[in-house]
């Protein structure tokens, strides 16, 4: 399985709360927020992981290049980053997406806490989907605690997505930021780019539109850190 990490935001809103470590080198219980995903994955059987991150600054790309060459706490890791800025997530997506086209992968934003056990269970189900033919699994959760978040209109029958949504009254999930997909998702991607949408909610909602099968894995929450105050959330949730 492969596994890639969108890490080109800013972190602005950090930044003017007083964090002044760029957002993937943001500690959440003493582990950079990049570290930690990187761990996860690697205790996932990761035969890549692929990040991006922008060139605005040098400590992401050099904290990067560290592990690949040194590895992470000494464990080798199969790392490949791009050091590029981007307009959007969807963006950055499409700048590797050329490394994720020879099988199944798991994408993910670098500030995105979820519990490493729900994880594991998460990537068995997608190698599960995966051999039943299904496209996609999206991570979503009924915990909502997103400033804009996105509805994941969800038959919870059989658990197949039907759409996401901008607002809803009836949804009961919302996006979590986790992404598991097979390659054909970047012809879709490469189209999204190419008729100039932008927004990784948008790239979502045409795998629908195209007729992707997709289903949605329930996580129990899933915490982004936007905020100063998100870190101190994070770490009393991992506990």
């Amino acid at each position: 399985m492969k596994y890639a990490v969108i890490a080109a935001g800013e972190g602005s809103r950090l930044a003017a709360e007083g964090i002044d470590s760029p957002k993937p080198l943001v500690r959440v219980a003493g582990e950079m927020l990049i570290d930690r995903l990187i761990r996860v994955f690697m205790d996932n059987d990761a035969e890549e992981i692929v990040v991006i991150c922008n060139d605005l600054t040098t400590q992401v790309s050099h904290h990067l290049l560290d592990i690949q060459q040194n590895g992470l706490k000494g464990r080798p890791v199969p790392l490949r980053f791009v050091v590029k800025s981007t307009p959007s997530s969807m963006h950055s997506f499409y700048e590797i997406s050329r490394y994720l086209t020879d099988g199944p992968f798991c994408l993910t934003t670098v500030d995105t806490i979820f519990r490493p056990e729900e994880f594991k269970e998460y990537v068995s189900a997608l190698k599960e989907s995966v051999e039943k033919g299904i496209d996609g699994l999206m991570g979503v959760t009924d915990y909502i605690d997103d400033e804009k978040p996105l509805y994941v209109d969800v038959d919870e029958s059989n658990n197949d997505i039907k759409a996401f949504l901008d607002k809803s009254d009836t949804c009961r999930f919302i996006s979590g930021g986790i992404y598991g997909l097979t390659p054909r998702a970047i012809d879709t991607l490469t189209a999204c780019i190419e008729r100039g949408d932008s927004r990784m909610r948008n790239f979502q909602r045409a795998l629908v539109a195209d007729g992707l099968s997709l289903k949605a894995f329930n996580f129990s929450k899933v915490l982004d850190i936007d905020h100063a105050s998100d870190i101190k959330k994070a770490e009393d949730f991992l506990k």
